[in-house]
């Protein structure tokens, strides 16, 4: 994915993130007209209750340790597992073998998951969590158009709050998921929350907004400083500071057609809440060309809330509009995260971090 990184895009980044918290009036007056989002069957092995449970603990256990596990879903699934390694990997102790079955509790001794507790919240809807939404549109064009690209429901904003998905918010939430009102309570993952109005506060590194960095050639960090390392075969980014491994989350990588550039790369800067352009041509060909779409802010945008720049031309690490389909589709060249993730990210580098991606 390509996000406009010319100078008159970079300069009116900040207007791009106003303008965006500004459509929030808009979008409020066709509250009443979003559609529920129906849950979706999953294909993963059915669990009892307890079982459910374990699985999660365990999964808000690796958040909170900024060890992601992908979305919390109650399941033992494989960034859960790769989590887990790379966790007991960053206290020097030796992974156990995965479990021979999918979704099967893996060796967990030495964790302290008592320390999760309570498991899930009891969390009362505001009226900031359903004001922003509205209707986002399948056609390029008519989203160009917009003024923002917000949640389209209070679910998929309450799921992402959370880090999880709609259909596990349904699974804790029987019956209650469909029309979500202020005021509601809901059961929710004991995650530290991802807030949406927090990103325009969001200062990575050294940095308040992205800048026009014009040259490749920026000097490179102190030496055992922080350094982004990311492996195309597990699909997981992990972040070192002074050597040690502090934090992995998993991510989408390029296709075979759009692979993601391997080799030794440095941050230019970082954009919170970035248009996005949309080119066709790149997406297929990786040729730019001069029929595109400019498309606006928002959690919606094809590059999440967040855009953290390589020293390659047109190539980032962002967020998505689709959470669910991290490490399970393929991205147009670029490294995607969960817009929760990204944004943990974002906050732990600044511009000339190294980023090795092999």
């Amino acid at each position: 994915m390509e996000m406009r990184m010319d100078g008159s895009s970079v300069r009116s980044m900040a207007n791009h993130a106003n303008q965006f918290l500004a459509a929030a009036s808009l979008f409020a007056l066709i509250n009443s007209f979003s559609l529920a989002v129906e849950p979706e069957k999953k294909d993963a092995v059915p669990r009892t209750k307890t079982e459910m449970e374990a699985a999660t603990r365990l999964q808000v256990f690796l958040d909170r340790a900024d060890f992601a596990p992908g979305k919390i879903d109650g399941h033992y699934g494989e960034f859960t597992l790769k989590a887990l390694a790379l966790f007991r990997e960053s206290r020097g102790e030796k992974a156990a073998p995965a479990p021979d079955k999918p979704d099967t509790a893996p060796d967990v001794s030495g964790l302290d998951l008592a320390s999760i507790e309570p498991l899930f919240l009891s969390y009362t809807v505001t009226a900031a969590d359903v004001e922003n939404l509205g209707p986002v549109p399948e056609e390029v064009p008519a989203q160009a158009k917009l003024k923002a690209l917000p949640y389209q429901t209070a679910a998929e904003a309450l799921a992402e709050k959370f880090h999880t998905d709609v259909d596990f918010l349904s699974e804790l939430n029987p019956g209650k998921t469909k029309d979500i009102k202020a005021g509601d309570t809901l059961s929710v993952p004991n995650v530290v929350p991802f807030d949406l109005s927090t990103v325009k506060n969001l200062k990575p590194g050294s940095e308040l907004v992205a800048n026009d960095i014009e040259s490749d050639d920026k000097e490179e960090p102190e030496a055992g400083k922080t350094a982004v390392k990311i492996d195309t075969k597990t699909s997981m980014l992990t972040v070192h500071e002074d050597g040690k491994l502090i934090a992995a989350y998993p991510v989408t990588i390029g296709s075979e057609q759009t692979e993601s550039p391997i080799g030794d790369w440095k941050v230019r800067g970082v954009a919170k809440l970035p248009d996005y352009r949309h080119d066709e041509a790149l997406l297929k060909k990786g040729e730019r060309s001069d029929t595109f779409h400019i498309l606006p802010p928002g959690p919606n945008n094809p590059v999440g809330v967040v855009w953290i720049a390589l020293n390659k031309k047109g190539i980032g690490l962002h967020g998505t509009s689709d959470p669910d389909s991290i490490g399970r589709s393929a991205s147009h060249g670029c490294v995607r995260l969960a817009n929760w993730d990204v944004i943990r990210l974002a906050e732990k580098i600044k511009a000339g971090v190294p980023v090795a991606i092999h």
